[in-house]
């Protein structure tokens, strides 16, 4: 008698454990989801979008709604997996869609010797705010459309630069 109300309340235990662990793997497939598909934070830092983005970092989130919808533009700042190291994630703004035609400068400094390109199907001409201290699509060509990851929206972090990039 002793060893059934025993194995009893071990039966009883174990149900708990098991309910609580389903609950904590329901959220963690919900947070799961949503970082992956709806909205993440990350964080950036680095020269190649100052004056914008802050040298030592700046936390934002980023939608990653708009572009599986097509909703991004020129002006857009958008989370893009880096064509040279696909380890990496390079937050840079988009200056030109398919069909653009884009005249840059590999060097900033001398305007002599610009070139021209036509955004091809299905790329995106990506660049940093900071021309001087950015590896872009100046450097790599077009990205394809493929590689972006999302569009920043919100810095949270730090507290004073709060709100919507511009």
């Amino acid at each position: 008698m002793r060893v059934v109300k025993y194995i009893s309340e071990w039966s009883s235990i174990a149900k708990e454990a098991l309910s609580q662990t389903f609950i904590v793997a329901k959220f963690l497939c919900l947070l799961h989801v949503t970082n992956a598909y709806i909205c993440s934070p990350t964080l950036v830092f680095g020269p190649s979008m100052l004056p914008t983005l802050n040298l030592s970092g700046d936390v934002l989130l980023a939608e990653h709604v708009s572009h599986r919808l097509g909703k991004v533009g020129p002006g857009d700042v958008v989370l893009v997996r880096s064509p040279l190291d696909p380890r990496k994630i390079v937050t840079k703004r988009i200056v030109g869609m398919e069909g653009d035609r884009i005249s840059f400068s590999l060097d900033p400094s001398s305007t002599d010797s610009c070139h021209t390109i036509v955004v091809p199907k299905g790329h995106v001409w990506i660049q940093g705010d900071n021309v001087y201290a950015s590896s872009d699509s100046r450097h790599f060509g077009p990205v394809p459309y493929g590689l972006i990851q999302g569009k920043v929206f919100c810095r949270v972090w730090p507290p004073y630069g709060f709100g919507a990039l511009e």
